[in-house]
């Protein structure tokens, strides 16, 4: 998209020059002869900078300023005159120019003039965006899965990353679909361009529009300058809605129009924006539902819904738990300088055996404190009570029995802690041969304290 200058000036045979050398140079370019026609097209359009004549028929160059800075507060200004004087230069800079470009002047100073200050506006842009980045780098995380749930969405997410097109996530909270739409992007051929994530479910509607949107100064109480919106720092590469399906119905029809048109205005201004993002959106609820019960617009979810992704819940996919285990103890390890820990079988056990309502926050959560507050680098079902987990009543009271079921045992009968202990230690016996030695090195134990196991359960 080729960026916009305007050009305020009175006198034709300078608006001519300068239209021409920067049309020449591959920039969009629109003329005003008058502060007032400038000051209407800066309110119908955006422009990327705008050059301005300090001395104007109907309106002073430095009023033109102040206008314009009410207006658009980041929206570079050069100021080009005839009559300038240091005095000028300094009060234009003052109300907001951005450089002083004084007549006559050569081709070659202008094109330069103007890319720095383009340069400059867009690095102001990117900090934005990338301060942003920076926040969401500290708690990083990858998707971790081999299983075939996984494999079939990864499968799904390689065709889906290479289009276009405008995508929704569905599934439970904390399986991952912030890191499924970063997937994406990063996979996409945006992704040299910003990823946005915006939490849809923590903003207050008030602010809603401002947030994705942006203001201008003035726009409501307490906008003392104006604001680039999340659309506009996600220009060029992805907008993540996370839980869109908590935006109420009024700001539903706003988010429509900007999807459907890739245009927006901010806050307080009539101006159009023209925005290229790609929108993946998300939500742990049943959209259709929604819309079937009137809380969510159809026109709204038919737009959304072009391509569909759903993320299975951890209870779906146990085969990864191993590896999400392995994973978190590496990531807390690092983080709490804990190196080399890991697991026994019997927790791991235990793991595979609860149903993880949270799903993979949940586990990342407990991984972390058992990291904090186990005493050895072998974390063991004894360390859950140490981190005050309460896996094990969890399941004996119903929450989670999956190997029951699988073993033949009634959802009215679960396996206690032992038991499922025993079971495991028993099956690696059997898969050793009966070999002691080789089965306390798969356990994590030794061999002593697995002959008290086998001596406590009455096994020769």
């Amino acid at each position: 998209m080729k960026e916009s200058i305007l050009i305020i000036d009175d006198d034709s045979a300078i608006r001519d020059g300068c239209a021409q050398v920067l049309k020449k140079s591959g920039y969009d370019v629109n003329e005003s002869p008058t502060g007032k026609d400038g000051l209407d097209k800066v309110d119908r359009y955006e422009f990327d900078l705008i050059l301005v004549d300090l001395k104007l028929p109907d309106i002073n160059g430095l009023d033109l300023i102040r206008a314009t800075r009410e207006r658009d507060l980041s929206v570079p200004i050069v100021v080009i005159t005839g009559y300038g004087t240091i005095q000028n230069a300094v009060e234009a800079m003052r109300l907001g120019a951005s450089d002083f470009l004084p007549k006559p002047f050569e081709p070659d100073e202008l094109r330069l003039v103007v890319q720095r200050n383009l340069t400059a506006h867009r690095l102001a842009i990117e900090n934005l965006y990338l301060k942003e980045e920076l926040r969401r780098k500290e708690g990083e995380k990858r998707i971790i899965g081999g299983s075939p749930q996984m494999e079939a969405l990864f499968h799904q997410v390689k065709t889906i990353a290479s289009t276009d097109s405008t995508v929704l996530i569905t599934g439970e909270s904390g399986t991952g679909k912030g890191l499924l739409a970063r997937f994406i992007h990063d996979h996409s051929s945006r992704r040299e361009f910003p990823f946005v994530s915006v939490d849809c479910s923590t903003l207050v509607p008030t602010l809603f529009e401002s947030e994705l949107f942006g203001h201008v100064r003035g726009a409501f109480t307490g906008a003392e300058s104006s604001k680039v919106g999340k659309f506009e720092l996600a220009s060029g590469g992805t907008l993540f809605l996370d839980e869109i399906g908590n935006v109420n119905l009024e700001l539903q029809a706003k988010l429509l129009k900007a999807v459907e048109e890739k245009e927006i205005s901010r806050v307080g201004s009539h101006r159009v924006t023209r925005v290229d993002v790609r929108i993946i959106a998300a939500t742990n609820k049943a959209l259709r539902q929604e819309v079937e019960e009137g809380r969510f617009r159809e026109d709204l979810f038919f737009r959304l819904n072009v391509l569909a992704l759903r993320t299975p819940p951890l209870r779906e996919r146990q085969g990864d738990i191993p590896e999400l285990v392995r994973y978190f103890l590496g990531v807390f390890g690092k983080k709490y300088k804990r190196s080399g820990l890991a697991v026994t079988p019997a927790l791991l056990a235990l793991f595979e055996e609860y149903r993880w309502p949270g799903n993979v926050r949940e586990l990342e959560n407990i991984v972390e404190r058992l990291v904090i507050f186990s005493r050895g680098r072998i974390i063991d079902v004894e360390d859950l009570a140490l981190a005050g987990v309460r896996i094990g009543e969890r399941i004996q009271k119903g929450t989670g029995p999956s190997m029951a079921a699988r073993q033949g045992r009634g959802a009215g009968h679960p396996l206690s802690l032992g038991e499922v202990e025993k079971r495991h230690v028993l099956s690696v016996l059997r898969q050793t041969g009966g070999n002691r030695s080789e089965a306390a090195r798969f356990l994590g134990i030794d061999r002593k304290t697995l002959r008290q196991k086998l001596k406590k359960w009455g096994v020769s």
